[in-house]
């Protein structure tokens, strides 16, 4: 498979190609987590579904729909001195770190999952330092109350420790089971400091500011983001270029990763294909989110098409489970690279006797997303120069 040309643009790309060679999970414990070996300069951290008991041990309660831990991917840091792992959510829709839920004011499967994903501790580290300031930090659901700190933060399968990285540790959190990565836009663009990728370049540990985002199959459970390079193994095709839309033209004004969509269309398992009226707008890429979000109408379109004519009153789309084993699609076109998502990985299956399936997407009137249901399906990369690993 060809490598991809070397860009020289710095924070005005995004490349997509059409997602293959999916890891398989592997029976381990929670604490490790394997890493694969990597060339000098480039990183390559394991992502894990939180679904995946192999790492997350079983769940003592059956989730419902209305439960957000079995929906997001994690990444494993190490904090402090000595190191303390903690797990943290992987979101490329928000540009700060921070660490240490308050698991009290979550219920049901979201607590227990809170509680096993570990906290920091800065009384027990002996590199913190406080920074003295504070700030709230909003998501589409959930908020933390954060002070900011430094310390040394130690990514598994890397032999350099990063000093003095600035984070949040929490004092309060609402509706919020973990911490979160968010690894977005760093310095002068969405944060006044050096966020994590920022420091990962800054800090020798990558040779160049990148990375690539590789999420696995719903049966895989797992992935791999390679900070640093691309993985040539994770896709199959070239990579397509695609110019992200500067924040001041994007529909919600925040510096995402907006990009342009040219259209969609939905493939039946008999083979015939039919494209959506007036779906070429501005997506934005979000590894935060487990559902893909879409204009109302469109959305409901969408439903009829896989057998739900309304949404129930949470606004889900139910469909049948059994079209989670037929082969047909829905295509996202871009310039240059389509992303056909098969219908298993659009279907999110909730546990009970008999199962209850949804559809993967759900109405949004204010901004398209394309979440967990449609990354499972591509290979993405944030381009910052990007080299081969």
């Amino acid at each position: 498979m060809a490598a991809p040309s070397l860009l020289t643009t710095t924070f005005a790309l995004l490349l997509l190609a059409l997602c293959c060679g999916r890891s398989a999970a592997q029976n381990q414990s929670i604490i490790p987590v394997p890493v694969p070996t990597h060339d000098k300069g480039c990183i390559h951290l394991p992502i894990i579904h939180s679904t995946n008991v192999n790492y997350f041990s079983k769940r003592g309660v059956q989730l419902q729909l209305a439960n957000r831990s079995d929906v997001a991917y994690y990444a494993q840091l190490s904090i402090g001195t000595p190191p303390q792992p903690v797990f943290v959510q992987l979101d490329t829709g928000s540009f700060e770190l921070w660490v240490n839920p308050d698991c009290t004011t979550v219920d049901g499967a979201d607590a227990d999952f809170c509680d096993r994903i570990g906290q920091y501790d800065t009384a027990k580290s002996s590199t913190v330092t406080s920074l003295g300031t504070t700030k709230t930090l909003r998501y589409g659901i959930g908020s933390a109350n954060i002070t900011y700190v430094t310390d040394t933060i130690t990514l598994a399968g890397s032999t350099t420790a990063l000093q003095d990285v600035q984070f949040g540790v929490a004092t309060s959190s609402q509706d919020a089971f973990s911490g979160i990565l968010g690894i977005g836009y760093g310095k002068d663009i969405a944060t006044r400091y050096l966020n994590f990728v920022d420091q990962l370049k800054l800090q020798n540990a990558t040779r160049v500011k990148a990375y690539t985002l590789a999420l696995g199959s719903k049966e895989a459970e797992e992935g791999v983001i390679v900070f640093g390079g691309v993985d040539t193994s994770k896709f199959g095709g070239g990579l397509t270029r695609l110019p992200i839309i500067a924040a001041d033209q994007s529909p919600d004004r925040v510096p995402r990763f907006w990009v342009g969509m040219n259209s969609i269309s939905f493939t039946s398992p008999a083979g015939e294909t039919r494209e959506y009226a007036n779906t070429s707008m501005p997506v934005f890429l979000d590894s935060g989110s487990t559902m893909t979000l879409l204009p109302p109408e469109l959305t409901a379109e969408i439903g009829r098409d896989f057998g739900a004519p309304f949404p129930d009153s949470n606004g889900f789309f139910r469909v049948d489970c059994a079209l989670a084993e037929m082969n047909g699609t829905l295509n996202f076109a871009f310039e240059g690279v389509t992303i056909s998502v098969p219908y298993k990985e659009l279907i999110r299956e909730v546990p009970g006797t008999p199962p209850a399936c949804f559809l993967g997407i759900t109405p949004s009137s204010s901004f398209v997303l394309l979440g967990d249901t449609f990354l499972r399906s591509a290979y993405s990369m944030s381009v910052f120069v990007p080299s081969v690993c």
